[in-house]
């Protein structure tokens, strides 16, 4: 599947600075009736972003104006509980092209990134730094340079580098995903496996 390519994201955030946030948090899971991918980004957060009557929470975090952008800031441990890729479709699905946090589940990070949806992993000091800055201004722009794998905040001097599996980068920054990958290497495949039997 095509994507955008991810070189260098400068964007605001939107700071959900909670704990624990399971995949059932992320998208109910009442809403998975499809394997289809789109349609989820209106239901993220769906339980905390509007009420029984449907109605959008004023306080919630999506539902306030100021904050907007394409980098969501969260907490530890974020899309644990069960595996559905509908949590990183919905994430994606609003507009999200990266979840920053000091901790993702193991699933969810590997979901991410087949979707292509970067989870960034920095210090928890530099997290707790970052979720005062932008929730205070909200205005506040990040930078997320995959190349170099590194999170800055341009004129304050935060920063950090941050993992990343190296063939799932390269799927990111060419904005594939890995079947498409492999499949653009087919004729260097067949050649290999001539070899092989040679």
């Amino acid at each position: 599947m095509k994507r955008e390519k991810f070189t260098i994201l400068e964007s605001t955030c939107v700071p959900l600075p909670l704990g624990n946030i399971d995949t059932d948090q992320i998208i109910p899971a009442r809403f998975l009736t499809s394997t289809e991918r789109e349609g989820f980004g209106e239901k993220l957060f769906c339980d905390w972003r509007y009420d029984s009557n449907g109605t959008p929470v004023p306080g919630f975090v999506l539902n306030r104006p100021e904050y907007r952008g394409k980098i969501l800031i969260t907490g530890s441990n974020f899309g644990c509980g069960s595996s559905r890729e509908h949590a990183v479709w919905a994430i994606t699905g609003y507009g999200f092209r990266a979840v920053v946090s000091d901790s993702f589940a193991d699933i969810f990070m590997n979901n991410a990134l087949n979707n292509g949806l970067l989870p960034v992993v920095i210090p928890s000091d530099l997290l707790a730094r970052l979720t005062a800055l932008v929730t205070e201004k909200p205005g506040t722009k990040i930078s997320i340079d995959l190349e170099n794998q590194l999170l800055f905040v341009p004129g304050t001097g935060l920063q950090s580098g941050f993992p990343v599996n190296a063939f799932m980068k390269e799927c990111l920054m060419k904005g594939v995903d890995s079947i498409d990958y492999l499949l653009a290497m087919k004729e260097e495949i067949a050649a290999y496996e001539r070899t092989r039997k040679g």
